[in-house]
């Protein structure tokens, strides 16, 4: 097996190792680098066999190289990487707005990269990742990402060109999520509710809801529909969320997302 170094053990790092872990990886192949002394030693007791490294042995013991660090602290890695890879190295970029041509007019010629969008629900196994080649990136190292990344999720490939819009999409997409169910518990817990019981309606309804998105064939259109009965309870809540603009301020928000990719990676221009 290929030997895995992640650069950046935080949420998104840890789960793509644990994921790794599950799908056979054998821990003495897997390397990852973290800034916190005690965080390392925390991962190294949590998944026995795999040690931190540094950004350097990383580079050198590793035939992939995943980039997991925030975008605003990619400078001193690709500093450390520059002198030590060469084209039998894959890099995989993790990180949100940064496009691979960053990476080939930072590292050595002829090196691959494949950028990645994942998101926070590799976490439980059930990321939504997009992928893109860089210039020098096969099909052979495409398909290697696509394996690696259906340890924790779903794969698609993307141009690069789609990747900010990916980004704000379903790269933000859980924290959407998560915002709309914590506004439903408030709303729950002012209609009397406890806040223990407004929080199991509205999770295992949005389980239930997502479900039935993921298996049916219907339209969402369709499926909201079918709850909307003629001058009922429904079609009145919809009512009031059309009143308060809430459609055009979720186009407004993903758009604000989107901006906001396309200036990490505008920084990084020089």
């Amino acid at each position: 097996m290929s030997v895995i170094a992640v650069l950046g053990a935080g949420k998104i790092g840890e789960a793509l190792l644990s994921g790794l872990l599950n799908g056979g990886q054998e821990p003495g192949d897997l390397l990852f680098t973290e800034r916190y002394e005690q965080r390392a030693r925390e991962l190294e007791t949590r998944y026995p066999g795999m040690k931190a490294a540094t950004v350097a042995d990383a580079a050198r013991r590793a035939d992939i190289l995943v980039v997991a660090v925030k975008p605003q602290d990619i400078e001193p890695v690709l500093d450390e990487l520059a002198p030590l890879l060469g084209t039998a190295s894959l890099v995989v970029s993790l990180c949100a707005g940064l496009p691979t041509a960053l990476y080939e007019r930072r590292l050595a010629s002829g090196v691959p990269v494949v950028r990645v969008m994942p998101n926070t629900p590799m976490l439980v196994g059930e990321a939504m990742s997009a992928i893109s080649p860089g210039k020098h990136a096969t099909p052979a190292h495409l398909a290697t990402v696509k394996e690696l990344l259906s340890h924790v999720g779903q794969v698609v490939e993307v141009p690069e060109r789609q990747q900010d819009a990916v980004t704000a999409l379903s790269g933000s997409g859980p924290a959407y999520f998560f915002y709309l169910v914590e506004a439903m518990i408030d709303a729950g817990i002012l209609l009397g509710l406890p806040r223990a019981l407004a929080g199991q309606l509205i999770i295992q309804s949005a389980v239930g809801a997502a479900k039935m998105l993921a298996e049916g064939q219907d339209h969402p259109v369709l499926l909201r529909e079918a709850v909307t009965s003629p001058a009922g309870t429904t079609i009145n809540a919809i009512r009031e969320l059309e009143k308060h603009g809430v459609r055009a301020a979720l186009l407004d928000a993903i758009e604000a997302a989107r901006d906001r990719s396309e200036e990490l990676g505008r920084a990084h221009e020089n």
